[in-house]
Parts: structure tokens; sequence; C-alpha cells
């Protein structure tokens, strides 16, 4: 039993052919694509808002430089956002929980940001290394800390992203596999624990849309201190 609670996690194939890559592409096909008209329908009207207004909140604090980071950065919010809510679906997969597909988004956007800083400003960028005023004594201690920090900032997004993602799955298949059990032998309870199925899968929808928000967030907080 507690086996199969992690089979969910596993990467689904048929035919031998890993289906990762279908779960991946296909979200895609899910949004209206724009047209050339001058009025819209209410739904592309509705997408068009939202992602106007995520662009404008995300790029607030960020410099004119970073303003060119504003396509990936929301075609990468509507993407998590996605596939954070299908996976939620029954019969579906969630690719978003393996550790690889985090840290393959994380990984180069963290470092491009880091090689933009770099390249443009490398006197401030390596300034984050070391604060103003350390005393003399600790500056090689501080400034491996503040390396190694540096290096762990993808290992953050994509261990963050995983495992909230991860445990709410699991929190969900304990409850509902508890509520099938009780329900022949204790129904009251049973009813009981298929109100709380319900109120963990709004706060699930809530999360898969936050983690996909904290995600960029921090990205776009790792370019406002390379712009």
């Amino acid at each position: 039993m507690t086996l199969s609670f992690f089979d969910q996690f596993m990467s689904p194939s048929y035919l031998g052919i890993p289906l990762m890559a279908v779960a991946i592409a296909l979200p895609w096909t899910l949004y209206p694509m724009p047209t050339n008209r001058w009025l819209s329908n209410r739904l592309l009207t509705l997408q068009a808002w939202f992602i106007n207004r995520f662009v404008n909140q995300l790029l607030l604090p960020v410099n004119v430089g970073g303003h060119k980071w504003a396509l990936i950065l929301a075609s990468l919010m509507l993407f998590l956002i996605t596939m954070n809510l299908l996976g939620l679906l029954p019969y579906t997969f969630t690719p978003t929980t393996q550790l690889s597909l985090n840290l393959g988004l994380a990984v180069p956007l963290w470092l491009a940001t880091v090689i933009i800083g770099m390249r443009n400003q490398p006197t401030h960028a390596l300034g984050h290394l070391l604060p103003e005023g350390t005393p003399t004594l600790l500056i090689p201690i501080l400034i491996i800390i503040e390396t190694i920090s540096l290096f762990i900032r993808p290992l953050a997004l994509g261990v963050r992203l995983t495992a909230n993602l991860t445990a709410g799955h699991l929190l969900i298949q304990l409850i509902a596999t508890a509520t099938m059990v009780l329900l022949p032998l204790m129904p009251t309870v049973a009813s009981l624990t298929a109100i709380l199925l319900f109120l963990l899968t709004l706060l699930e929808v809530a999360v898969a849309m936050i983690q996909a928000y904290v995600f960029v967030l921090l990205l776009s907080l790792y370019l406002q201190e390379n712009v």
C-alpha cells in the first residue's frame, strides 16, 4: 500500500514510450489563440488581462533592462500553472512533481541571470558575495557562505516546487483512501473525511497557482539583482 501511493509520481509510459513529453506539450493546446479582429471574445479578453496584470506586477521592481524577460517569465508562469492544475485531475500525471523537470527549468534560467550580471556589471554582481562593512577576519568565511548560497538557489527553486506538489498529492491520496475504506464501516466519519478531502483539494488548487507564481517571482528577484 505504501509503494502504491508513490506510483502516481512515476513517469507514465505506453508501449514503452514515455508520456512525459506529451504531458508537457499538450497543455499549450488548451489556450485560445489571439485573433486579428478588433473585438475578441470574453475568454481572450480575460486571458490577455491576466497576462498583462501579471507581467506588470512581476516586472514592477525590475529595471528596464530586465523587461526583455517579460515574454519568457509570462510563458513560464502559464506553463507551470497549467501543468500544476491539470495534475489535480483524475487519471492525469503532474510533470512538475519530477525534480529533474523542475531543475531543468530552474538551473538554466538562474544561470542566465548570473551570466547577465557578470557580463553587464561584474563589480556589482561580485559585490553580493561580500556585504559592506564586513570585518577582515570574516571576509573569507562570508565569501564561501555567500557563494554556497548562490549555487543553492536553483536547487531550492526546484525542490520547493517538487516538495509542495508531492506533499499535496500524497495527502489527497491518503485522505481519499481513508474515505473509501471508512465508507462501509463508519459512514459518518467517512463523510467528515470527504469534506476534509474537498477542502484539501481547494487548498491544492491554491497551492498549484501560488507555487508557480513563487517560482517565477524568485527568478525575477534574481534577475533584479543582476540587471
